[in-house]
């Protein structure tokens, strides 16, 4: 059987709690998605610069606070 026709029996075989559930966890994780694809391509982060944690996570959250900014340039800039 191909998987494509696996996946389907797959996911007809959810019931509608885990159907909801998954529903849920995929509207955060395309969030969360895409704000790595903003440090990534926007920001330019695609590996660790620094020696050390402390630098390190200095700057992953310095780059988050950038690209929240990022993401509300509409509703600042209106």
């Amino acid at each position: 059987m191909p998987s494509c026709a696996r996946i389907t029996l797959f996911i007809a075989s959810l019931s509608s709690s885990q159907r909801k559930r998954n529903l849920q966890q995929s509207k955060i994780r395309a969030r969360i998605e895409h704000l790595f694809r903003i440090l990534k391509y926007q920001f330019g982060y695609r590996k660790v610069r620094y020696r050390g944690l402390e630098k390190n996570r200095v700057q992953v959250i310095s780059l988050m606070a950038m690209a929240n900014l990022y993401l509300q340039r509409n509703a600042l800039t209106a």
